[in-house]
């Protein structure tokens, strides 16, 4: 069904080596991610993401960024706006709901008017997990609050608002971040709770926004449903959460490949992950010795996994009209009134 390969890659810098090209002309991952290390201005990151989508022939090809705002936010000053946090929006949302969904809202719509303006087209926002007292802080002030409702509700509201300027969201990270001890970017957290916690806490804010056409995965153990294997790597943690208790029907993707919770090498972690019943591998480090490594152990993408992947691409939508101007007055004004 797709000659593309099941993975999604980065790149080392503001513009493609000539190894690069060939790389991704042979190896046709499905998209691609950005880092602070590829940002330098809005003519150069136009420049690489057109380069990108040429070099596997596809100008639809997606381009990926984490743009959440606060201190996750490759693109920033002086070139672009700097973003609330989510907890930022959170705050407001206990005081004013009405405010903090419009803030949300917002702040995901403009972040969308930036990105789409240099031709990135999906943000991996929102975060949907909800932090619990003493863990560790890698998510932190990055989700919108402690109250599965109030996370879900601002989540749908960034959604709506990124899909609003014509960039996909990214639900993450599924089926949930915010019990994790350890920095999963460093080790492997191990959640040791009953599953009814899970469901109580942790997977609402999915399941609500089970339909958005794309999601992350969680580098997490859970020991109440596989005290094995990371969620990521677990086909039970999959099928039976993922798909089946929190009905996510998106395209899913892995947390980038090559974080260290995970174990092995990327090769094996690759196939793991996609044995597991991931759609998409995520490998973010821009490396060519291990992109090789990514490339090589992903299938083509076909089958339901091509499906969704392609549905998720269908979902993009032109920009609505909104005065820039306007809303970025409107914004400030609403978060003037969060901090009073």
């Amino acid at each position: 069904m797709s000659s593309n390969a099941a993975f999604i890659s980065g790149c080392a810098g503001f513009e493609l080596t000539d190894e690069e090209v060939a790389f991704f002309r042979d190896a046709r991952p499905w998209g691609f991610i950005l880092f602070k290390r590829n940002i330098q201005n809005r003519p150069q990151v136009s420049a690489l993401t057109a380069q990108l989508r040429d070099a596997v022939g596809r100008p639809d090809a997606p381009v990926l960024i984490d743009q959440e705002g606060g201190r996750v936010q490759r693109m920033g000053p002086p070139e672009w706006p700097a973003y609330p946090s989510g907890r930022t929006f959170g705050q407001l949302a206990e005081r004013d709901s009405a405010a903090g969904l419009r803030a949300a809202w917002l702040g995901a719509r403009l972040i969308a008017a930036d990105l789409a303006e240099v031709g990135i087209d999906v943000d991996c926002l929102p975060v949907l997990d909800v932090p619990v007292e003493g863990a560790h802080d890698v998510i932190g002030n990055r989700a919108y609050g402690r109250e599965p409702t109030i996370v879900a509700a601002l989540g749908r509201a960034a959604a709506e608002g990124l899909m609003a300027g014509g960039v996909l969201p990214v639900a993450k990270h599924i089926p949930g971040h915010g019990r994790a001890g350890v920095d999963s970017h460093l080790s492997l957290p191990v959640v040791d709770v009953p599953r009814a916690a899970l469901e109580a806490t942790d997977f609402p804010p999915f399941a609500a926004l089970a339909g958005l056409p794309l999601g992350m995965t969680a580098h997490v153990v859970y020991r109440a449903i596989d005290p094995d294997r990371p969620g990521t790597l677990s086909p039970v943690v999959v099928e039976e959460i993922i798909r089946g208790r929190i009905g996510f029907t998106g395209c899913l993707m892995t947390d980038d490949i090559s974080m260290q919770a995970l174990a092995g090498s990327l090769g094996d972690r690759s196939r793991a992950a996609l044995d597991a019943g991931v759609d998409l591998v995520l490998h973010c480090s821009g490396r060519l010795d291990e992109m090789k490594q990514v490339a090589a152990a992903c299938r083509p993408l076909e089958g339901a996994a091509a499906l969704r992947a392609q549905a998720a691409l269908d979902a993009r939508r032109r920009p609505e009209p909104i005065d820039l101007a306007a809303a970025r007055d409107e914004l400030a004004d609403l978060m003037a009134a969060a901090v009073v």
